[in-house]
């Protein structure tokens, strides 16, 4: 078991110190929704622990936990509501309803229904390492993790943040790998059993392994007929397994055998953070070096205050 199991990674500078920033994240704690409010998100305490601090400090590394919580209405319940108010309108005064009021009419029939409407309620963990200048968030989807960066921003107003990008794109690396031995695979790395491949024509073919030899003239040729690699399971070290993504989004992250926190901490909250980040400290900067480095900051891919 892993704290993370997916990881987006930016480079950020500008970061506060860490009073600082347990203050800026508590005017934005978390809220329940309100009964007509269909989406909240905020800070919440990454222990768990009520009234607890916002920013977790183990081991030189913070631990951050942002909560989003939405209710929905189906759109067909929202409309046979409005639809009924229509035609009691029509009923009581002879007319039909125009467009602009069938709309407003539809706005308020989500505002009725939504106190009824169960929460969903998830969260992103958040890891800042300050020694590094690297934020890492394990936000599955691009909406949360635009949710998240907002957040961040407006937390400290001096960050500036960036997707990490590498100097060789990891379709084109992992490309590379599954057309050579695994003689020229990097350093401390191996490929795994599980690929996805998929063409980049109109048709957008995809072809998926799992639990499968990747390392065959049949992915070769699929390769070769223009289907390109968008996931690709692989391992660290015999340490850290994980999927590659052609975004460099890392995902299924797990700790491989033999990988485990000290069973004499009776902390388990921070024996498991301390773990993680002590393993995903040494697996990414190695990553990166395989995919060639980093690019140089460039001001127009920057998150932050001048925006």
């Amino acid at each position: 078991m892993t704290m993370f199991k997916t990881l987006n990674i930016f480079r950020a500078t500008g970061l506060p110190d860490i009073n600082a920033l347990e203050y800026a994240l508590c005017t934005n704690e978390f809220a329940p929704c309100s009964p007509s409010q269909d989406k909240s998100c905020g800070w919440i305490e990454p222990r768990g622990e009520d009234n607890g601090a916002l920013v977790e400090s183990i081991g030189g590394q913070w631990l951050l936990k942002f909560a989003v919580e939405t209710k929905s209405v189906p759109g067909a319940i929202v409309r046979e509501k409005a639809d009924a108010e229509a035609k009691a309108i029509e009923q009581t005064t002879g007319r039909k309803p125009g467009k602009k009021e069938t709309k407003q009419l539809r706005e308020d029939a989500l505002l009725a229904l939504l106190p009824q409407a169960f929460p969903k309620r998830s969260a992103v963990l958040v890891w800042i390492d300050p020694i590094r200048g690297v934020i890492y968030t394990d936000s599955a989807s691009a909406p949360k993790d635009d949710a998240v960066i907002t957040a961040l921003v407006q937390a400290m107003p001096n960050l500036q943040m960036r997707y990490v990008q590498p100097v060789l794109s990891p379709q084109t690396a992992m490309t590379g790998w599954l057309t050579q031995d695994a003689e020229y695979w990097p350093e401390g790395f191996n490929v795994e059993r599980a690929c996805e491949l998929k063409s980049a024509d109109e048709e957008k073919s995809v072809v998926k392994f799992n639990r499968h030899n990747v390392n065959t003239d049949e992915i070769r040729k699929h390769i070769a007929e223009g289907k390109l690699p968008v996931n690709l399971a692989m391992s660290f070290d015999g340490r850290v397994g994980f999927t590659l993504t052609d975004n460099l989004r890392l995902k299924k992250i797990a700790f491989l055998d033999g990988v485990v926190r000290d069973e004499g901490d009776a902390d388990s909250f921070d024996a498991d953070f301390t773990l993680a980040t002590g393993e995903l400290s040494r697996f990414v900067p190695s990553l990166l070096i395989a995919l060639g480095g980093e690019v140089p900051v460039a001001d127009d891919g920057l998150f932050g205050s001048e925006d």
